[in-house]
């Protein structure tokens, strides 16, 4: 399996429809809380978006969006169920990272569900630590965020 990375924005389509199939998951998991996050997650104007395509099929996406000065947000991370547990998730963090690097972004943040654990495990393999819950997030019993130290 060749996975084929790219960058683009959130208008593209393959990462509309991506994002359609992680909200109809996270709307099962979330429940009622489900309409608290979407206001959220709003995916409009997101300038920095990576798609995975396994030979031209879109299987996987992730984004950033700038926090703060020296800090990206890192949103809308997906991979389709029968692609998981294959490193694709981690490819795509890991080009996330690099472009906020080029663009001289000095951390990530990030939130989770705490009803996402294989979300939860991704995170702490690739080398974020959890924090106390932010922003929006702030009092949101099942928000779990996290934050990496972004190397040059």
């Amino acid at each position: 399996m060749a996975i084929v990375i790219k960058r683009t924005n959130s208008d593209n389509e393959a990462f509309q429809i991506l994002v359609k199939e992680l909200d109809l998951d996270l709307k099962i998991r979330d429940g009622e809380e489900h309409l608290f996050y979407v206001r959220l997650n709003k995916t409009d104007k997101i300038k920095y978006v990576i798609v995975a395509y396994d030979e031209d099929v879109p299987i996987g996406c992730g984004a950033v969006r700038e926090y703060s000065q020296d800090t990206m947000e890192v949103k809308r991370m997906f991979v389709q169920p029968n692609k998981r547990n294959q490193g694709i998730a981690s490819t795509i963090l890991s080009e996330l990272e690099t472009w906020c690097k080029e663009l001289n972004y000095k951390k990530c943040i990030l939130e989770t569900g705490k009803n996402q654990p294989e979300a939860i495990r991704l995170y702490e393999k690739n080398g974020y630590k959890m924090i106390a819950n932010y922003g929006h997030y702030k009092d949101v019993a099942n928000s779990v965020c996290f934050q990496k130290e972004l190397e040059d």
